[in-house]
């Protein structure tokens, strides 16, 4: 058992369930298999529990087991790029949320808010990363799951980890056996079981920012055939931006709390029913915005005669003047903003209900049923731009607040039948996804300017007129009934798909295996786009394809403990329509073919492992994001008549369109992942990726008469990354107190974080370490107790991760920094 945790103690959410029924077994012939089959289990258990002490005797790596075959394989003989994140990275990195593992934890996987917002979170492995999948009829290309279960909206996956056995980091299209959405890879996340022994564990901590969190994970005993394990969490952190407004948050602040109750229902060994039942709520803000430079264009700086800008001199263009009380920051964290904003919490909720039915019908055949309900509901309010990405006007609005309100219903059942037979392993399926997606948003500005610009006002967060209909300047944000809506949409979707998977293994040639298998998905998404600027609209959007999927590996046994792959795969992310245009402008599916060879190598007794991947990508029908930097609000469909004209994009007036790029884009890599144990306590560790994509020049749809395409770039991926560890423990009393030191450092080089931006962001270097005290007797009948130090970016790096000059020529360019340093004490007690 791993003892190093993860964290927490408080806030239970509770739920009971159990029920099924099946059938006893019958005959002494069937009684007495089952005595065979149980003493094999036993002799199998008591090999692997000495196997599992020799390796810790000589200090070889034991066994990591990964699903992403749906059946349970060595991870070093799977021939599938994976990284695999465990309890023990969880707790040495002091990972809490997805967002955690954007600093490097796995190579190729890049983790980033949605414009600044830990609401939403962007996912992408090997360049297949969206800019803006945060949308009622659109999808990401990188699937997120949690126990076979997908996740099919950005918003809530920065909830708090649950009790996690371990990540699993899919690389490379994985459409045959996870399907649409995941052309990239998969993200899945599986958390563990009940145990039915009582025990359990209990972590408690504080941190700088006010941070502090809690954790409890209780096992009860078995009872009636029946298992259950209780989880409950909170983590908390103040900002680390300070807004000077009274009343108001600060900017990178998060409270999440959660709860988790799962019933496992074993009457024998051959069928198991397993019901959780899991509700959360993160409360958060976004990062701040902060004005990089002013002016970088050089262009003449005018003045205000009442609120008339006027330029005189030499030179060229006009760019209204700073005001006097935004400061410029440069390329440093800002500690507190310079002016006071208005900042509520973004409050996200997801809670979902899931089932698994398995039934070992015998030694070959294995029946699988995962069925599955989730919401999410979010309440977004992003305060972050404050006055630093307005331009000055007398008396003009300003702090742009973006508003959202997302709900978000899904349902999805899937069936396997896993198998095994002499030289061939198989598994086939069906997968069948309902999704109701809906949003209503807003952008009111809620400061203005004083006329000297050396003080601001405040406007009401009530409407003037509550007796009246809410307008682009007579509206609140307090609540939703005060929005004026700039847009509001929903979208159905749904997905059918069968898919089969199979490896052969030729007698007598056992150092084979060949793998195919393929997906056949139907895909429907109906949406509409109701409401843009105030007004009703009726923009729709019909949706509908069919798509196979194929896959093929071979894969050799050089020896025991060098296996090498070359593989064929393909995946696609869906088509759906962009609704931050004001006509619901629709776009197709992209599609993806990957060829790929590695190499999984464990060598010198294991106590080195190398796993290597090289792979080229064909991206055909690229989804990219356009903006339409505007500071009049975009129309209601458009000012000519018929309104029908306004789906010829010439008209009307769009914040953001979406094309899918011509030809094909061409991205290719390698990633080299080499942990080894050179001596008995030490571990050490580096892994590298390296990205190079080409993406063919794109018309710009929000201008249609300019025939020159625009370079167009991927986002959220440096060429290069590199990450390194180092691990220490060992034993320092009799009585089983250990030590343990842990360090990581994370590089990655600059990139890009706008699709039609030909702007880099700043190279990155993060480090981060724990040391700890583990397995401290509390107490005769097995109590330990864990304390630990921690710390996150150690060095207190600053980078910017998020950049743009949209604004050069009004005013300057603004970025995102990543988080400052962050360190706590914790406890854990395992019982």
């Amino acid at each position: 058992m791993n003892r190093s945790a993860i964290k927490i103690t408080a806030s239970l959410t509770a739920l009971a369930f159990a029920q099924f029924a099946t059938g006893a077994s019958a005959a002494e012939a069937i009684a007495q298999d089952l005595v065979k089959t149980s003493t094999a289990a036993a002799d199998a258990a008591a090999d692997g529990a000495a196997a599992e002490d020799a390796s810790s005797q000589t200090g070889a790596f034991s066994e990591i087991i990964v699903s992403a075959t749906k059946r349970d394989t060595d991870l070093q003989k799977t021939p599938i790029a994976i990284s695999v994140v465990d309890p023990q990275i969880i707790a040495d990195r002091h990972i809490q949320s997805l967002l955690d593992l954007g600093d490097g934890a796995a190579p190729s996987l890049r983790v980033a808010t949605f414009e600044a917002r830990q609401s939403a979170l962007t996912v992408g492995i090997r360049g297949i990363v969206p800019f803006d999948a945060n949308q009622t009829a659109r999808d990401q290309g990188v699937g997120v799951y949690i126990d076979g279960v997908y996740l099919g909206r950005q918003q809530g996956l920065n909830a708090a980890l649950f009790d996690v056995q371990r990540i699993e980091v899919l690389r490379g299209p994985q459409g045959t056996l996870f399907g649409r959405n995941t052309e990239g890879g998969a993200v899945s996340i599986v958390t563990k079981d009940p145990t039915g022994e009582f025990g359990g564990r209990l972590v408690g901590g504080i941190g700088n920012y006010g941070s502090y969190n809690t954790e409890a994970h209780i096992n009860l005993p078995e009872f009636a055939n029946i298992s259950i394990k209780v989880d409950g969490l909170i983590q908390h952190q103040d900002a680390t931006t300070k807004n000077p407004m009274e009343g108001q948050y600060g900017w990178n602040y998060y409270n999440r709390v959660g709860g988790r109750i799962t019933a496992k229902w074993a009457p024998t060994d051959d069928f198991s029913a397993t019901v959780s039942y899991d509700k959360a709520k993160d409360e958060n803000t976004p990062f701040y915005s902060q004005l990089i430079n002013y002016n970088p264009n050089g262009l003449r700086v005018g003045t205000y005669v009442g609120t008339t800008l006027t330029c005189t001199g030499p030179g060229t263009g006009c760019i209204a003047p700073l005001a006097d009380l935004v400061e410029v920051s440069g390329n440093k964290r800002m500690k507190e903003a310079d002016m006071g904003v208005v900042q509520q919490l973004s409050v996200d909720k997801t809670q979902g209900v899931s089932g698994k039915l398995e039934y070992q019908v015998s030694d070959a055949i294995l029946l699988r049923s995962i069925t599955a309900y989730r919401e999410v509901d979010t309440f977004q309010y992003d305060g972050s731009a404050g006055a630093h990405r307005s331009a000055f006007a007398p008396n003009g609005a300003f702090g742009r607040y973006s508003l959202s309100h997302l709900w978000e219903h899904q349902f999805s059942q899937e069936l396997q039948i896993v198998g095994s037979m002499p030289q061939l392993d198989w598994v086939v399926g069906g997968y069948y996804f309902d999704e109701r997606a809906q949003e209503e948003a807003a952008t009111p500005n809620p400061l203005k300017w004083n006329a000297d610009g050396t003080a601001y006002s405040v406007v009401s967060a009530i409407r003037p007129n509550p007796a009246a209909d809410p307008t682009s300047s007579n509206q609140g944000w307090a609540s939703v009934d005060d929005w004026f809506k700039q847009r509001g949409s929903y979208a159905d979707t749904k997905s059918l798909a069968a898919f089969g998977q199979a490896t052969f293994t030729p007698d007598g040639f056992d150092i084979l295996h060949l793998t195919v298998g393929g997906r056949y998905t139907h895909d429907t998404r109906d949406g509409v786009l109701y409401m843009v600027s105030g007004k009703d609209t009726n923009w729709t959007l019909d949706y509908s394809a069919n798509r196979f999927d194929p896959m093929a590996t071979l894969a050799l046994d050089v020896t025991p403990d060098i296996n090498l792959y070359a593989k064929y795969s393909t995946g696609y992310r869906a088509g759906g329509a962009n609704t931050r245009s004001s006509n619901f402008q629709p776009f197709g599916a992209e599609t993806v073919r990957a060829y790929e060879a590695g190499a999984k190598m464990s060598l010198l007794d294991d106590h080195v492992r190398i796993n290597l991947a090289a792979y080229m990508m064909d991206r055909k029908g690229t989804q990219i994001d356009f903006d339409n930097v505007d500071t009049v609000q975009f129309l209601p469909g458009c000012t000519v008549t018929p309104q029908n004209d306004c789906k010829n994009p010439t008209y009307g007036l769009h914040t953001e369109n979406t094309a899918n790029a011509p030809g094909t884009s061409k991205i290719k890599g390698f990633e080299a992942e080499v942990t080894a144990k050179p001596i008995r306590d030490v571990t050490i560790g580096v892994s590298y990726a390296y990205t190079h994509s080409e993406i063919p020049a794109t018309d710009n749809p929000n201008t249609p008469l300019v025939v020159d395409p625009t370079q167009v770039f991927v986002v959220f991926t440096p060429k290069h990354a590199v990450s390194g560890f180092l691990d220490y423990a060992t034993e320092i009393a009799d009585n089983g107190t250990s030590v343990r030191f842990h360090v990581d450092a994370n590089y990655a080089g600059p990139q890009y974080s706008f699709q039609a931006e030909n702007v880099l962001t700043e190279s990155s270097f993060i480090v981060n370490g724990r040391f700890a005290l583990t397995d401290i007797p509390m107490t005769d009948g097995g109590t330990h107790l864990t304390v630990a130090v921690w710390a996150r970016n150690l060095l207190n790096e600053d980078h910017i991760y998020r950049l743009s000059n949209a604004n050069a020529n009004t005013i300057g360019a603004y970025g995102n920094f990543n988080p400052p340093r962050t360190f706590g004490v914790e406890a854990t007690i395992e019982f």
